[in-house]
């Protein structure tokens, strides 16, 4: 099932099932319980983030090509932050540079796989690690570089927290239409120029991995999101950097999921 969240034109709030021309099937229930489609469709008037995350944990370095590019050795073990749920955001929501972003440029993309949990789960192995997934949505994990290199203490949550800096959507595509999530082709696309175009395949550490990893004495509520990484081409990587400005558009698309489309202001 492909499920959006959005405001209705009463301005309700509901979960619905898109039907390509601007509405959506009405689902009544709860998301991680049970949802049955009724027979009314409705206008979507505003695309919301598919789910309010109860906690958004990012991987960091996950794939080989990206932490070469950075100047880092692929980690041998995860590299785990959080970003704080102030931080969500919808495609098609613009994106604010922070003022406090004013010593240059040094806003970042980075496209990614998120995985919803649906259960709450700890110490998981990683041959069950799946079945805890509700589904698969698409990430783009905004960063601010001098921020996360520099400005947070060493720590890079700082650089990664500010207000909009995790765009999720459009849809979010329950784990049964998506049984191999270490297949799927994930590019972004700066002014429709080609930036990333990478594979989950490429992943260090894989989703069940991740999951299992994760949940190790730690208990994941239903509505957790997990940043899985992003592939080589980000912004920093390049010569001369290309950082994210006022009036770009930046995409990401996830094969078998769609494509999170936000402008930057």
């Amino acid at each position: 099932m492909r499920i959006v969240h959005f405001l209705d034109p009463d301005g309700q709030e509901t979960y619905g099932i898109p039907d390509n021309v601007g509405g959506a099937l009405r689902l009544t229930g709860e998301l991680f319980q049970e949802l049955v489609p009724t027979t009314n469709t409705v206008k979507i008037s505003k695309l919301l983030a598919p789910l309010v995350p109860c906690n958004i944990f990012g991987i960091g370095l996950n794939y080989s090509d990206h932490a070469i590019e950075t100047g880092a050795n692929p980690p041998e073990h995860p590299i785990i932050f959080m970003k704080p749920t102030s931080s969500l955001n919808a495609s098609g929501a613009p994106i604010y540079i922070p003022k406090c972003c004013n010593h240059g440029l040094e806003v970042d993309y980075e496209a990614e796989l998120a995985v919803v949990v649906g259960k709450t789960v700890r110490d998981v192995s990683e041959q069950q690690a799946l079945d805890c997934v509700f589904g698969y949505t698409i990430a783009n994990d905004i960063s601010a570089r001098r921020w996360q290199k520099h400005g947070g203490g060493g720590q890079w949550v700082r650089g990664k927290s500010f207000d909009g800096f995790c765009p999720l959507g459009p849809v979010l595509v329950t784990a049964d239409e998506l049984p191999d999530p270490q297949n799927l082709g994930l590019r972004s696309r700066l002014n429709n120029v080609l930036m990333q175009n990478g594979n989950t395949r490429d992943m260090l550490f894989s989703v069940s991995r991740l999951i299992s990893l994760l949940s190790q004495d730690t208990t994941l509520l239903p509505g957790t999101v997990i940043l899985t990484g992003t592939p080589a081409g980000v912004g920093f990587g390049r010569t001369p950097p290309v950082f994210l400005q006022p009036g770009d558009s930046i995409i990401v698309e996830i094969d078998g999921i769609g494509s999170l489309e936000n402008n930057i202001m």
